[in-house]
């Protein structure tokens, strides 16, 4: 277990060199960077080291193995994300431990979480995920909605009673314009995010890059990067 720690510990240390020094070749201030630690496939106890070395924001993208893990942890003062692709029949699990979702992509799923917070008298915060492989009006590969359809989604989560629209969400995409492009995908996404925030002006989080290639990210803006492998290690799945 000592070993683990330090593990996590001397990982954490390089990934907060790398983000610091984005940051600096950025011009930004260290604090404008909220680092995720995606703990998917990773067990209870390393959440509870990471916990202890200082991590305040968690991710998880499936439901069964998020949802007895938060448990484990519920007397962490952490913030846990989801940031998979969100079945309705999972909604109201995921509404029970996630603070934030963050892959908010079609009106379904919001009015399912809308419905499930107020249920469980909690206030959810929402990232529209936004596909940048996806034509204009389509689904992209991985979830999320084109950029076309983030206005009228956005503009629901608003008006959905026990949801918080925080901002964009996006992943750096595999096919179309921007394969290999992840500065620039980063970038269109600060475009679509200063868009967004003409209507919502409070939806200023920007949710981009991972853990190769969160430099990208940092440089063209983005508020919090999601983080796994870099931390965790490469690990068998769970199950």
């Amino acid at each position: 277990m000592a070993d683990r720690k330090s593990e996590l510990a001397a990982n954490l240390a390089k990934v907060e060199e790398r983000i610091t020094a984005a940051c600096v070749a950025a011009g930004r201030k260290r604090e404008e960077v909220t680092l995720i630690v995606v703990t998917k496939t990773y067990p209870a106890s390393d959440v509870r080291t990471l916990s202890g070395l200082g991590v305040r924001h968690v991710a998880e993208n499936r439901d069964q193995d998020a949802a007895p893990k938060a448990a484990d942890c519920a007397d962490l003062p952490l913030t846990w994300h989801f940031v998979g692709q969100l079945q309705t029949n999972k909604v109201r699990s995921v509404v029970g431990y996630a603070d934030l979702v963050q892959s908010v992509d079609r009106s379904k799923l919001v009015t399912a979480l809308s419905k499930e917070a107020v249920r469980a008298e909690r206030e959810v915060g929402c990232l529209i995920q936004v596909a940048l492989d996806a034509g204009e009006n389509e689904r992209g590969e991985r979830g999320g909605v084109a950029p076309g359809g983030i206005e009228e989604l956005a503009d629901l989560v608003a008006g959905s009673p026990g949801l918080r629209l925080d901002g964009l969400m996006t992943v750096a995409p595999l096919t179309g314009e921007y394969a290999g492009r992840q500065r620039a995908a980063f970038e269109r996404l600060m475009v679509l995010s200063t868009d967004l925030r003409r209507a919502h002006p409070a939806a200023n989080m920007v949710s981009a890059g991972m853990s190769a290639d969160l430099e990208q990210a940092v440089a063209a803006g983005a508020t919090h990067v999601r983080v796994g492998t870099a931390v965790l290690g490469v690990r068998p799945r769970l199950g």
